[in-house]
């Protein structure tokens, strides 16, 4: 997954200014209490962020992918 990709599946799956809010907002425990924005700038990869952020949010996997796009594969460790 881009980080293109990652902001468009943000702003289709919670809506815009909802995606925008917890984006710069909701600290991610399980990513060292960043923000979003703090993991990515940080280097993360954007389909783990992504993840972390839908599993804490209760985003189940069948929505969390929006209407057009495939789970990408995890990246290697």
């Amino acid at each position: 997954m881009r980080e293109r990709e990652f902001w468009q599946l943000l702003e289709e799956v919670f809506g815009r200014s909802y995606g925008r809010a917890l984006s710069r907002d909701q600290q991610l425990p399980r990513l060292a209490n960043m923000t979003v924005v703090e993991a990515l700038d940080a280097g993360e990869e954007p389909r783990v962020v992504w993840n972390v952020l839908c599993d804490q949010m209760g985003i189940p996997d069948a929505e969390r992918w929006g209407r057009d796009h495939n789970a990408p594969p995890m990246p290697a460790r």
